[in-house]
Formats: C-alpha cells, structure tokens, sequence
C-alpha cells in the first residue's frame, strides 16, 4: 500500500498557488491509518522515548496511537488559551504576525526524551517553537516525526540543522 496515494491533494486551498495535502482520506482508510502508525512505531521503537508530544490538532491523531504502541504517554501542544491549568509557552512567527503554543508545565518530566508529532512539516515555524517548549521544561527532544513532508518548504531541514532527528513517511515536491 501506497500511504501517499491516500492523501488527497486540494488545489488553491485555503488560497490560490497552494496545494493543500488532506490527510482526512488517509485516516479514513483503517489499513493506511493503520501502516502510518506501524511505521512510526517500528522507526522509534528502540530509541528510548519517554512521552510523546502531539501538535494541535492532527497530532492529536496520530500521536495517542503511536504513544499506544510504544507504551508511553502522551502529551499535547496547543494553541494559546487552551489548556486549563499552568502552562508555559513559546511566540513563534507566522507568514503574516506570530502565535504561542503552550503545553502544561507540568506536563513532562524533565530530563525525558520526547518525540514530537504531526501531520506535516512546512517551513517549520511550529515545530521548531515545540522544540523550543520541550526543551524549556527540561525535557530532550529525541526526535520529531510527520506523515508528510514539503522539502521546498525547508522545515525539516531547519530541524536537522537544529540537532534534531527528523523522520517523515512521504515527500510532496512544491508548495
């Protein structure tokens, strides 16, 4: 099975020149939904993860499963004002102003090698302020992972160049 061959692709959305890359028809198919976490797993297996740390929202999908599969716990990234008790948080920048992710910070022990995850890796903004936040609360990132990944975009490199191993299932050339 092709996991690529899943993902919808939507011209012009949300604006016209960009080429959205829909994963709801990969999560819709149980046994695509099904090979991306069996491949997330088996790559992380015995890397030593402590927690996993989803990214709002679609890392809310795949990151509990994965967390399943390794045996360890969960943790969610979201957007500011969303979490209910003390959280801690980073600004990142935006193509057009900023934005802050926080987690609770209580949320992950320090000094636990974390995994973050989500869907997809663009230019990066929001995952390099998620390494930001784990690493704020004393924790190690171990790696970052995506179902997709857009090389034109340079968000995965700017996580190598971090230090940071980046693992992703497929590769969409372009925007």
């Amino acid at each position: 099975m092709s996991i690529k061959s899943l993902i919808r692709t939507i011209p012009d959305y949300p604006k016209k020149g960009i080429m959205f890359r829909d994963i709801t028809t990969l999560f819709e198919d149980a046994d695509g939904l099904r090979e991306v976490i069996d491949s997330f797993a088996a790559e992380f297996q015995d890397k030593k993860i402590d927690m996993i740390a989803g990214i709002e929202a679609r890392g809310f999908v795949i990151g509990p499963a994965v967390a399943l599969a390794l045996g360890v716990g969960f943790v969610t990234i979201r957007k500011q004002g969303k979490l209910p008790a003390e959280t801690i948080g980073v600004e990142y920048e935006l193509e057009y102003g900023s934005d802050v992710i926080e987690i609770h910070k209580d949320a992950i022990k320090p000094g636990s090698r974390v995994l973050v995850m989500d869907d997809l890796i663009a230019t990066g903004g929001t995952a390099m302020a998620a390494i930001e936040l784990i690493e704020k609360v004393g924790a190690e990132v171990a790696a970052c992972a995506f179902i997709i990944d857009l090389p034109d975009l340079g968000g995965a490199q700017k996580i190598r160049d971090r230090g940071v191993e980046e693992f992703h299932l497929v590769e969409f050339e372009g925007d």
